[in-house]
C-alpha cells in the first residue's frame, strides 16, 4: 500500500475553513476514486501547517489518480492560503491500539538514512521502538511511511489527547535517539498536530 501526503503552510485563521472543505468536499471525491483506502488530515492551528494524507491500494492506483487529485489539492491550498508540497510513500507499518476519537493528537517525525539501510531502519522501528511506544500513556496508533529511493521516512504516533502527547515528549525523544543510534538515522524534523480528520482506513500492518 502507498500514501500521498500534501503539506500546506496556510494561514492560521483559515484552518477551520480548510478542515471543513477537506471533510465535506475533498474526502468524498477522493474516497470515490478507484483504489483509495482512506484520508486523514492533521493541523497545527498555531502555525497554519496542515498535512492531508491519502492512502492507496498500491502504487499504480496512487499514480493513476494523480491528475484527478491535483485540482482538489490546488483548490484546498488556495483556500488555506498557502502553497502545497507533495510527497509519496510506501506504507511500511501501521498498528492501532484503538481507533482515534475527537481530540486526538499526532506527533510526526521525519527522518533520513542511507537508502541501502532502509530495511534495517524499518526492522529496528518495528521490533525495538514500537513495543515501547505501545506502553506510552494515551497511545492510540502508529505508522511508518518510507521512500526507499531517498532513504526518507515519516513516523506518526497518535495519542488520545494533547495532555497525553505532552506527557510523552521526553520518552519520545529518547526513542528517537535510540533509533538514530541503532541505525544511523538522522532526525530531520518533529512536529505536533491536532488530528482533524481520521479516516485513513489502512489495514493493520505489523
Amino acid at each position: 500500500m502507498h500514501a500521498r501526503s500534501t503539506t500546506v503552510m496556510g494561514r492560521p485563521g483559515m484552518i477551520e475553513t480548510g478542515i471543513a472543505h477537506v471533510q465535506d468536499v475533498v474526502m468524498p471525491k477522493v474516497r470515490a476514486m478507484d483504489g483509495c483506502i482512506g484520508l486523514s488530515m492533521v493541523a497545527d492551528r498555531t502555525s497554519g501547517r496542515c498535512i492531508v494524507t491519502t492512502a492507496w491500494r498500491d502504487e499504480d492506483a496512487m499514480r493513476a489518480t494523480a491528475s484527478m487529485v491535483e485540482p482538489l489539492r490546488t483548490q484546498a491550498a488556495e483556500l488555506l492560503g498557502g502553497e502545497a508540497t507533495v510527497a509519496e510513500w510506501e506504507i511500511a507499518y501501521l498498528h492501532r491500539d484503538h481507533r482515534a476519537a475527537d481530540g486526538c493528537c499526532a506527533r510526526i517525525t521525519w527522518t533520513e538514512s542511507d537508502p541501502a539501510s532502509i530495511d534495517r531502519v524499518m526492522d529496528s522501528f518495528r521490533m525495538g521502538i514500537m513495543p515501547r511506544v505501545e506502553q506510552l500513556e494515551g497511545f492510540c496508533s502508529a505508522s511508518m511511511f518510507v521512500d526507499r529511493a531517498s532513504g526518507r521516512a515519516c513516523v506518526t504516533a497518535t495519542y488520545d489527547s494533547t495532555e497525553a502527547m505532552m506527557t510523552t515528549r521526553n520518552a519520545a525523544m529518547g526513542l528517537r535517539a535510540d533509533l538514530a543510534a541503532d541505525t544511523g538515522t538522522r532526525i530531520t524534523e518533529v512536529g505536533e498536530f491536532t488530528l482533524a480528520i481520521a479516516h485513513l482506513d489502512v489495514p493493520e500492518m505489523v
